[in-house]
């Protein structure tokens, strides 16, 4: 009897869960799809919002549509695909190290990807999609460091912030060197490797991003569960049958990945994979990597700076990536300062 109860109990707890997540998720994919219209409605040429809608779905006019669909549709739509593959890359790396601090763009891979695509253009003159290339090879080449400088018999997540933090500030160093080195309007055209930006997107961008997150984010629900099971720690992993390092590291070429092609497609934008994933678990109350959450977070935090950058100075436009500095590096101090008085501070 006292069994059955339980069953009950637990079995009501996972449905409240559930219709719990399902309204996190609904609720923020609407304030996404807000302020994504009202994104395209506002610049030089002010467009009410429901005619935007109109455009979205059809049934706008011509002068409406060539200014939103042409002009404005392949900024914004970028935005909200980067934003979501950082979520959805911080979510990976931060479940896997069971730390908050471990997001890619704190430990370095980012950094990494900045470092050759400045490279790539002070040192070899190249430009566009090749230095996008650049861009995804150093990431990857940054995470490929990092995890065999990490690894001793396992991966220690407290050893892998460390070292990722300090070949980010390597790369970091680098940029600056080469920055230093370049011609003016040389080193002009690298700027956005140093802050992200949305400036200048165009449909090829919304391809490549849109392709990428076709075959990541599948790949990404598939892998959620072993992801679950490791954040369970190795011996119980190792317990439930779990390949536990080549789950790992496929979660982390996963998670790579994504931030890599994010970087690729806008340049470093910081602290959207640091604070989506914690505020997305806080929403749904998950114990787990609250996936779909995190990456309408990392949209919604991207969309909503962007705006911010756009229009609250007036005819100064900020990068993108100086709005989201400014919001997670407090959060960062915060984060910080509350870790050491709870004595978890390292």
């Amino acid at each position: 009897m006292a069994t059955a109860e339980a069953v009950q109990v637990i079995t009501r707890a996972r449905a409240a869960r559930q219709a719990r997540l399902l309204l996190v998720i609904v609720v923020l994919a609407a304030i996404v799809f807000v302020t994504f219209c009202v994104s395209l409605s506002l610049g030089d040429f002010k467009i009410p919002v429901i005619d935007v809608v109109k455009t979205l779905f059809g049934g706008g006019d011509k002068a409406t549509e060539f200014i939103v669909n042409r002009l404005r549709l392949p900024r914004a739509l970028t935005g909200l695909m980067v934003g979501a593959a950082l979520g959805m890359s911080g979510a990976i790396f931060q479940s896997i190290a069971r730390n908050p601090l471990a997001s890619p763009d704190i430990i370095g891979v980012t950094y990494g990807a900045s470092a050759f695509a400045v490279f790539a253009i002070v040192t070899l003159g190249l430009t566009g999609v090749a230095v996008s290339a650049f861009a995804i090879v150093g990431a990857v080449l940054t995470a490929f460091i990092m995890y065999v400088l990490a690894w001793r018999h396992g991966v220690s997540s407290y050893r892998l912030i460390l070292i990722g933090i300090g070949i980010g500030a390597i790369a970091t160093s680098l940029t600056s060197f080469l920055l230093t080195k370049a011609r003016v309007e040389i080193a002009q055209q690298a700027l956005i490797w140093l802050t992200g930006s949305l400036n200048g997107r165009d449909w090829s961008n919304v391809r490549s991003m849109g392709i990428t997150l076709a075959v990541l984010a599948p790949l990404t629900v598939f892998m959620v569960q072993r992801l679950r099971i490791l954040q369970l720690g190795d011996e119980t992993a190792y317990g439930l049958g779990l390949r536990v390092e080549s789950s790992r590291l496929g979660l982390i070429v996963i998670g790579v990945l994504l931030a890599a092609v994010a970087t690729a497609a806008a340049g470093p934008i910081g602290f959207v994979a640091f604070v989506a994933p914690p505020i997305a678990r806080r929403l749904t109350r998950s114990p787990g990597p609250a996936m779909i959450a995190s990456a309408l977070l990392g949209a919604l935090v991207v969309a909503l700076s962007d705006l911010i950058a756009q229009h609250a100075f007036g005819d100064t436009q900020l990068p993108v990536g100086v709005v989201t500095g400014v919001v997670g590096a407090p959060y960062l101090m915060f984060l910080l300062a509350r870790s050491n008085r709870v004595g978890s501070g390292g």
